[in-house]
């Protein structure tokens, strides 16, 4: 059975906050060095602009079988839906001057397949080490034998975080909901 990435099948369980990122607001970010789908690596502390930076579990590929309970798991789906609802929304921040990246624990060289596949303008960031993760204290699961990182976004401002939307449900709305913010 072919499984569409782009359309969230209906009756996904809704993750509820648990208070795993109240302690990030107004947070400065670490200085962490990742590496980038782009080829270099970025330090989010050292953006003095405004960046949105999204982190999500894994992205699927269209040719593998969806992996067996992922869809139980309360905000797991979705990691494609948003990357391409962000990609859509991309011309939008770059009016703004508003950097976007992704950040994932999957190994680069998926996350390359990803930007290829999905044509994605901004670069993915790699975590696969949960070294930001761990700085950040930021909320995890596991899941066989791999540990990911929970769907959440921070809004930085010249290395601080000035806005955490956690958890994010629906995934692809997302980047609606911060440019709402942006304009206000």
């Amino acid at each position: 059975m072919a499984k569409n990435l782009y359309m969230l099948p209906e009756g996904l369980p809704e993750p509820q906050d648990d208070g795993a990122c109240d302690h990030l607001q107004g947070m400065a970010v670490p200085s962490l060095a990742l590496p980038s789908t782009g080829k270099e690596t970025v330090d989010l502390s050292a953006i003095s602009g405004t960046a949105v930076v999204f982190f999500y579990p894994m992205t699927g590929k269209p040719e593998q079988p969806p992996m067996r309970g992922w869809n139980k798991i309360p905000g797991a789906r979705g990691c494609t839906t948003q990357c391409c609802a962000f990609r859509d929304r991309y011309p939008e921040f770059q009016q703004m001057g508003v950097e976007v990246y992704g950040v994932s624990a999957q190994p680069l060289e998926d996350q390359r397949e990803t930007v290829a596949r999905l044509r994605l303008p901004y670069p993915l960031l790699n975590d696969s080490e949960l070294k930001l993760a761990q700085a950040l204290e930021l909320p995890t699961f596991d899941y066989d034998q791999s540990r990911y990182i929970k769907r959440l976004t921070l809004l930085i401002e010249g290395g601080v975080i000035r806005q955490v939307y956690y958890p994010v449900f629906p995934p692809h709305l997302n980047p609606t909901d911060i440019l709402t913010k942006l304009r206000r």
